[in-house]
């Protein structure tokens, strides 16, 4: 077992683009990886779990977790750290900038009360897909989404919406970048057949994933898109494996659905 006071080999933290340009703050880019360490479910985490969720030495984490709590982004007990809700202003900071949640919002709402059935919308961060807005009547997956709440792209249907929507040289960079990670034996974890089924996306304009993220759980979604025809983000609604109330099958669902959830897209990129 590792003593407690011997400081771990810490793993050679990967390259931020343009680490090399001298505009790069490199202690910044640092701090910012400190937070991102506490992932939703970690909840308070000791200096050596972030010390090996990093990369970076105990000593060099340390400065950097008294730093956040002396600015009121983290707490401490004396032996472990977590965050504060001062960081969700970091968030709501590209909120409020953005026009696109405020226009998603009531679009989302009336959508979830035609279908009764939660509606999100997401946009593409690096190989996840975020989510900006959500409307939620009830909980089917066992994680609680909210706006902010991160899944990888290539095992949600906003996420392989949003993929489709990529120039072939973004994809390259997205491919370069994603590790493939089986969440359910269902999900699709090679680049072959990914881009197969990105192609069949591009042309039918929707996408359905069905217990890729979480068994249990199928979602159907379609692009938003501008008034120049670029995909901005991807809304979706979720869906149940259990039999459908009224007895229809999983095609009779996604026909009734998925004109319901093109029009609302289609309104949110006009609105846009």
């Amino acid at each position: 077992m590792l003593n407690s006071l011997t400081e771990p080999t810490p793993k050679p933290a990967p390259k931020t683009p343009g680490e090399e340009s001298s505009l790069f703050v490199q202690s910044f880019a640092r701090g910012l990886e400190v937070i991102e360490a506490f992932q939703p479910g970690s909840g308070a985490m000791t200096l050596t779990e972030v010390s090996a969720a990093t990369g970076y030495s105990r000593a060099t984490v340390r400065r950097f977790l008294h730093t956040l709590v002396h600015l009121g982004y983290m707490r401490t007990d004396g032996k472990t750290f977590s965050l504060t809700p001062r960081v969700m202003q970091l968030g709501y900071a590209y909120l409020a900038s953005q026009s696109l949640p405020d226009v998603l919002e009531p679009i989302l709402s009336d959508l979830s009360t035609e279908l009764g059935e939660s509606t999100s919308a997401s946009v593409l961060d690096g190989t996840d897909v975020v989510y900006i807005a959500r409307q939620q009547t009830r909980r089917i997956m066992h994680v609680a989404i909210t706006v902010g709440t991160r899944f990888p792209a290539y095992a949600t249907s906003m996420g392989r919406v949003l993929l489709a929507g990529l120039t072939e040289q973004e994809l390259q960079a997205y491919f370069a970048q994603v590790e493939f990670v089986p969440l359910t034996p269902r999900t699709t974890i090679d680049e072959e057949s990914l881009r197969a089924e990105l192609v069949q996306i591009r042309q039918q304009g929707w996408c359905l994933v069905d217990q890729e993220l979480e068994i249990g759980l199928r979602s159907l979604a379609v692009p938003v898109r501008n008034r120049a025809g670029e995909v901005i983000a991807a809304i979706n609604t979720s869906m149940s494996t259990h039999l459908d109330p009224e007895g229809k099958d999983l095609s009779e669902r996604i026909e009734e659905v998925l004109p319901k959830l093109q029009a609302a897209g289609k309104q949110a990129g006009m609105a846009s």
